[in-house]
């Protein structure tokens, strides 16, 4: 049975886990726009999404309350993030690819310093281009802003060390 990407990207965990992933950056750019100075890093399973940061609990919910209606008003923005790991990921291996191949034959150290030149100029290149390439990623496959019914179950509050973390449970039918 040959499975295709689309198929892939609805079954049930994995379209759970994509309208988290848009649920916590849209909640993320609005905690970001509130808090200028709190770093916030998430991060999306099929149950919900955590925030780490040091935010009240009452401001997460606000912001997840917010970014669930703004998201089905259609502001399909607030689903991508700049900084999130699908972009980092996409920066790396397209980086890292062109490198190797750059580098591909040089067997000796003269002839991979002759060849740095070309390796920094398609590292480089690669890099640029992976930013437009992260968000198509990041709109087309790790995140999906049809939140459709997804509601929040709760909201818990964790100190891990010195790190507050919120983790927002939901589910959707």
């Amino acid at each position: 049975m040959k499975i295709g990407l689309c198929s892939l990207l609805n079954v049930r965990p994995v379209a759970q886990v994509r309208r988290n992933h848009a649920l916590e950056h849209a909640t993320i750019h609005l905690l970001s726009a509130r808090h200028r100075k709190v770093t916030l890093v998430g991060r999306s399973t099929h149950r919900g999404f955590w925030i780490y940061g040091d935010v009240d609990t009452d401001d997460v919910e606000a912001a997840v309350n917010e970014a669930m209606a703004r998201l089905r008003r259609g502001e399909h923005e607030l689903a991508l993030h700049p900084n999130c790991g699908t972009n980092m990921l996409t920066t790396g291996v397209l980086t890292g690819l062109m490198g190797f191949l750059a580098l591909l034959g040089a067997r000796k150290l003269s002839e991979r310093l002759e060849r740095l030149p070309a390796a920094i100029l398609l590292t480089t290149a690669a890099a640029i281009f992976s930013q437009p390439l992260g968000l198509s990623i990041q709109r087309h496959i790790t995140t999906s802003d049809d939140i459709g019914d997804l509601q929040v179950v709760r909201i818990r509050r964790f100190l891990q060390g010195p790190i507050v973390a919120h983790y927002i449970e939901t589910e959707s039918s």
